[in-house]
């Protein structure tokens, strides 16, 4: 892949030790899964990319997901998506997981995501692409000028509206940042959820991980105009806390030119709470 000079980066993580507790426990749920996957390391422009495929088929979904969150920590979602074809799920360079740890240029991030997204799909698929994006992932998706994705599923998509921050949600992130235990991230995490939705173990005790030994990112910035024309559906939990479907519905008509579809008894987290009915999107 072609590298170009990069400036400065700071790392996400607090420690080295930190780090390597992070990719150890990446590596650890990988090795459980109980289904067949393969993996693969590219270096684009600079950065360390971790790739996960798996299933089969003419078509890839490339999954790219959102603010700390990691591949091994989305089996559902993963699982879902290759029984129905080949899927290949990427660790964010700059969010926690078993990609690079530092940090992309602060000017125009989601300009240097794209790019990035571009050189992924060069470089890990073949034939024609679906992008999956979630949340920031979706903002991502939105930036990367690709010409052989031929759909995008933009869902929960970040950077269309500014995120709605409750009382009870900013008490909760509070808590989870100052506790750094299981108890303050499944508060947070069931505020991410739909009510009656509890989120499964395996993500509470991953983001304790991550409060524990990650500085976590800021807002990427204002999202570019999409890079390309292409299909695209959109899709929001009918619960999600920080993007309630009313709010973004107008924006996305108006951005993108498309209708919203609302994904009921979901939340923010809709890819773990739905994830039949999201690998049925990108398979749509």
């Amino acid at each position: 892949m072609t590298t170009r000079p990069q400036p400065e980066r700071r790392s996400i993580y607090r420690t080295g030790e930190g780090r390597d507790t992070v990719a150890r426990w990446c590596r650890e749920r990988l090795a459980a899964w109980p289904l067949e996957h393969r993996h693969q390391q590219f270096t684009i422009d600079g950065a360390g990319t971790h790739v996960v495929a798996a299933g089969r088929g003419d078509r890839t979904v490339v999954v790219v997901l959102g603010t700390n969150t990691c591949v091994a920590a989305q089996y559902p979602l993963i699982a879902a998506l290759s029984r129905r074809g080949r899927v290949v799920a990427v660790d964010l360079p700059g969010q926690p997981g078993l990609s690079s740890g530092d940090r992309p240029p602060a000017a125009d991030r989601l300009t240097w995501y794209g790019r990035w997204l571009e050189q992924v799909i060069d470089a890990a698929t073949h034939g024609p692409v679906t992008v999956l994006g979630h949340s920031l992932g979706a903002a991502v998706a939105l930036a990367c000028p690709a010409g052989r994705v031929e759909h995008q599923v933009l869902v929960s998509p970040a950077g269309l509206v500014s995120l709605r921050v409750t009382p009870g949600v900013a008490l909760a992130a509070a808590g989870w940042v100052i506790r750094r235990s299981d108890s303050g991230s499944l508060r947070l995490l069931r505020r991410m959820h739909a009510p009656g939705n509890r989120p499964r173990a395996e993500l509470v005790e991953w983001l304790t991980l991550v409060a524990r030994h990650v500085r976590s990112s800021t807002d990427p910035g204002p999202l570019p105009a999409p890079a390309r024309r292409v299909r695209r559906t959109v899709a929001v939990g009918a619960r999600d806390v920080f993007l309630p479907p009313r709010r973004l519905r107008p924006q996305v008509r108006r951005a993108l030119g498309a209708e919203l579809r609302v994904v009921h008894g979901a939340g923010h987290f809709v890819t773990d709470e739905r994830p039949d009915e999201i690998a049925a999107l990108a398979h749509g």
